[in-house]
Parts: structure tokens; sequence; C-alpha cells
């Protein structure tokens, strides 16, 4: 097969869940052994990334013809798309990754006559608080992804509870659609003890800590956890990695709320606002006591794999996909969820969610015995069911069917 693929996201720029699942996906299909086909990645980027990778092609953006107009990040995107379009070669199978590429897999699925795949990372309408980021352009990538699905002959959901809201708010087929994970590469991210590390970040090594990792979005619910950081057991330290802020309106709300959290609690919290290189991360997620996962709106989780890789059991709002990978008193807890309303990812009491967060974690802490159990059970779940090469070779399955002519009218 001849397979195109397209993302926003691709190494060295990666920023988030679906460019991790990329990356990954993309090494894994070629190391296949019975790897006969052909991949190209077509991928946002422009002169300033570009490298000499073969079968890559890296699409530069419009440079300054969109300065000063509406929609900038938006049109940015579409007019990436067109020249996809236009670039793109023959292909047995077109894959497309998030709604940046939608139009392109739309428009080339007739032009080639090849099956489109989409996987689905997460939901536009799930995610309201993205009319911050792009106002009313919103509108059009919810347009983008309802038009995307349902032209799509095959539909990847990252976890049964994604599967169940593809159905249920854009009528697709259930047989269009397969459910294949995400990943964890268990060699990058597995238990190690660096104590140097976390020096460096003012951690102190001898005193427990509890670690989020994560940007500054309403989606992984920061906020929340922030709220829930003085009724944490004295003498925790509280470790946030939370960088690249949605907004600016943000930004300044989640220091206003730490600077809350820190009036109010007795405890040490660490605020790491920038970025965590990868190479680092392992030894955070190692040494911690517990990871916590409070977002609101999560259709899988990757970053929970990545603590359980490291012996770390996680706290996980029971949310979208994030029960699929907390086996309850196993290899972590799950926090009761109640939303605002259908549809809504918001708490529909925020206090009341905070200190059931605190809670929870509390739970963890208060016995040693049990939660080094639950770092081993999690470690041993995530090696025996979410390796990249097992994901890489259900979507090289998927991709088959679909070219055998096992498409759904």
């Amino acid at each position: 097969m001849r397979i195109l693929l397209l993302t926003n996201e691709y190494p060295p720029h990666i920023y988030g869940g679906a460019g991790v699942h990329v990356e990954h996906l993309c090494r894994e299909l070629v190391r296949l052994d019975e790897w006969r086909h052909e991949l190209r990645v077509m991928c946002f980027g422009g002169s300033e990334a570009s490298r000499d990778e073969p079968g890559v092609t890296r699409v530069a953006g419009p440079g300054a013809a969109f300065k000063g107009v509406e929609h900038p990040r938006l049109l940015d995107a579409l007019y990436r798309n067109l020249f996809m379009t236009g670039g793109a070669d023959e292909a047995d199978i077109i894959h497309c990754h998030t709604w940046y590429t939608y139009l392109a897999g739309c428009l080339l699925k007739p032009m080639t006559a090849a099956p489109l795949v989409i996987t689905v990372h997460s939901l536009e309408p799930h995610r309201p608080w993205k009319k911050e980021q792009l106002g009313t352009g919103y509108q059009a990538t919810c347009w983008l992804e309802r038009t995307a699905l349902r032209n799509a002959d095959g539909i990847v959901a990252v976890s049964s509870a994604m599967k169940e809201d593809i159905i249920r708010l854009y009528g697709i087929d259930p047989r269009r659609i397969r459910v294949i994970y995400n990943g964890i590469d268990t060699h990058r991210f597995q238990p190690v003890d660096r104590p140097d590390i976390l020096a460096a970040y003012g951690i102190d090594a001898a005193r427990p800590y509890v670690l989020f990792v994560g940007r500054v979005t309403r989606q992984k619910g920061i906020l929340h956890l922030v709220d829930a950081l003085p009724f944490l057991a004295p003498g925790v330290q509280a470790v946030l990695c939370a960088g690249a802020p949605d907004t600016p309106a943000i930004a300044q709300e989640m220091r206003q709320r730490v600077d809350q959290a820190r009036q109010r609690s007795a405890n040490d919290i660490i605020w790491v606002e920038d970025m965590v290189p990868v190479d680092r991360l392992a030894a955070l997620y190692s040494h911690a006591e517990v990871f916590v996962c409070p977002s609101i709106y999560e259709p899988f989780g990757i970053i929970n794999l990545e603590a359980m890789a490291c012996g770390t059991p996680v706290v996980g709002a029971a949310v979208g996909g994030i029960p699929e990978i907390i086996r309850e008193g196993e290899n972590g807890v799950l926090v009761p969820f109640e939303p605002e309303g259908p549809g809504e990812p918001s708490p529909k009491q925020p206090q009341q969610y905070a200190r059931d967060l605190a809670a929870a974690i509390n739970g963890v802490l208060g016995s040693e015995q049990k939660r080094k159990a639950m770092g081993r059970s999690a470690r041993q779940w995530v090696e025996a069911h979410f390796s990249w090469e097992r994901i890489a070779a259900q979507t090289l399955a998927f991709y088959a069917d679909l070219r055998s002519g096992d498409r759904v009218p």
C-alpha cells in the first residue's frame, strides 16, 4: 500500500497527544516485520523546520499573507491544506490526524479514489473553551470535523468512550469505527533514579510529592487541581509542570489560583512553567508518589501511560477514556466526575470536585505498601496492553480491511 499520512504535528514540532501518536505510529509502522509498504508524511512546517527526511514533506505557511485579518490560525491551516492537496502523490490510503488536515483529506479522497481514514484524538463540540482561542473560527473547525467524519471510510477512535461520543454526536455507523488505543514507549518511560533532575527543579527528593504534567488549558483541569492543593496532607510537595497556556486570560487565572493556594497551604507548591524536556520527564514521574490527571475532557490520556510506565500510580478523573486505563485500586484511583449538563465538560460542583481530587490523592499517599503495589501493577499493565508495535499492527490491519473493500456504504 501507498499510505499518505496528513498531520499538523510531526517531529521536532510536537506539543500534544496527537503529535506523540503520529510520531510513534509512523516509527512503528516502518519497523513492522512484514513491512512492504510506502509511507509518506505531509505535515505543517517550513524552511526553518526543514529536514532532509525521505518521505516527509513539510508544508510552509503563508508568511505575512494573513497578517491583520480575522482568524489567522484557521486560515493558515486551510492554506496549508490546499498545498497538501496539490502536492500529494497517488495514494492507496489517506490517513488524517486532527481538524488541521481534514480539508485536505476530504479533497484527496475523491481525487485519488483512496479510502479516507481519520484518527479522532478529540471532538470539537466537547472542547467549548476553544472559542477563547479561535473565536467564531471555532464554528468552522466544528464544521470541518463533522464533514470529515461523515466522509471518512474508516474512523479510529482512541477509546471506547470516544467511539460512543462519535456515534452520538454525528450519527456515524458503528461499523465504520474501530477502537485502537494510544500507546507508550516503555523504553523511553521507565523507572529511573535521578534525584539530580529533581534538584534542578527545586524539588526536595527527601519529601514526597504529587505531580501534574500538562498544558495550562481548561481541558486538563489544572485549575481544579490547584484548588485541591490546600486540602492535601501535610508535608507533601505539589509539583505542577504546567506551561503553554492557551490564552493570556487563562495564564493570569492560573497565576491567581496558584497564589491563593500558596496562601492557604503550608505545603510547598512548585510551579514549573517551562515545558519539561522528554528526557527529564521519566525522572519526575518515577520519583513522584502519585501522578494526577484532573482532566475534565480526556478522550484517552497518553500522559497517564507515561506515569504508569515509570511505576507511578495515577489519580484520574472518571471521564472519557481514563476509566479504560485506570483499573480502580490496582494501578490507580478514579475520581467521580459529574458534568454540569449533557455535553458539558465542566464539573457541576467545582468545589466538591477539588475536594474529591484531594481525598483520592491523600488516600493513595496514606499507604506506602498499597502505593508501591499499584506502581508495580501500573508498569505491568502498560507493558501488556499499550505497546506502539501493537497499535501500529492494528492500524495496518484496518488499512488492509478498507483496501480489500470492507467499507460501509
